[in-house]
């Protein structure tokens, strides 16, 4: 987290350098502060991306997530409390599609720089499930207990480039610890919160298996963070939104996820 505010800073600060060169900006009156501030900001974004990753061991509420990404260096968390039950919940987050996740398909095509490429997580249909639509090309579902957790995993290899990979079995995948690495894993998991609610997380996990692969990925992690972040939470609004309208359809008795087809 820090080191993702520590480039996006960076950036803007030799963005405002950059102008200012040009046309120098409120509080910058000479070309020697906006180089000096360009300077400064590409130092920023040098020593953000530089900041070592340190392996954290999990110790929060255990999850199936514990079993295959046990140690990581990256992590994002994200929770909702949703006014549904768990069932309902849970047909949520199986069905919910690209379309559904505000800013999702826009947030996807900058980090994919606007290629099209295959069809994968990155480059969904929008009316497909995406849990789907990611387990039948780059990802793998590792578990799935109906009503209580779904998780999914996918690893890159560091040379020769960063490149994601899928075809594993849930075992073969616990099995990826030689150097050149990083393996990733995500889950939702569903927990009763009282009579007709729930809360959902999801937790995000990335075990690099070797410092160098580590410098690689924190590079790409911390650019890519508060796209990522706000895709998490964009997608359990979505889940929410699903869910919610599927508990008004039963007590209503009409067919659950009416409103939506509408």
């Amino acid at each position: 987290m820090f080191g993702s505010m520590l480039v996006y800073l960076g950036l803007l600060a030799a963005a405002g350098g950059t102008l200012s060169l040009l046309r120098p900006l409120p509080g910058i009156h000479t070309r020697r502060r906006a180089l000096v501030l360009f300077l400064l900001g590409w130092f920023a974004v040098a020593a953000g991306v530089a900041l070592p990753a340190g392996l954290t061991q999990d110790a929060g509420p255990p999850s199936e997530l514990d079993r295959f990404v046990p140690s990581y260096q990256f992590s994002e968390l994200h929770s909702i409390r949703i006014r549904a039950p768990a069932a309902q919940v849970y047909r949520a987050i199986k069905s919910v599609t690209a379309g559904e996740i505000f800013l999702f398909q826009t947030l996807t095509a900058i980090r994919r720089l606007g290629l099209p490429g295959p069809e994968s997580i990155l480059h969904a249909p929008e009316r497909q499930p995406l849990l789907d639509v990611a387990t039948r090309t780059t990802f793998i579902l590792l578990a799935d207990h109906p009503g209580r957790e779904v998780v999914i995993g996918t690893f890159v290899q560091a040379p020769p480039g960063w490149r994601r990979q899928g075809g594993l079995s849930p075992n073969a995948f616990q099995d990826i610890r030689g150097p050149g690495f990083a393996v990733a894993g995500m889950n939702f998991v569903v927990r009763d919160a009282g009579p007709g609610e729930s809360i959902v997380t999801t937790e995000t996990r990335v075990h690099a298996t070797d410092a160098a692969s580590a410098r690689r990925f924190a590079a790409y992690w911390r650019v890519i963070y508060p796209g990522s972040a706000l895709i998490r939470r964009m997608w359990l609004r979505a889940i929410a939104r699903r869910a919610e309208t599927a508990s008004v359809d039963t007590q209503k008795g009409r067919p659950a996820g009416a409103a939506l087809a509408r």
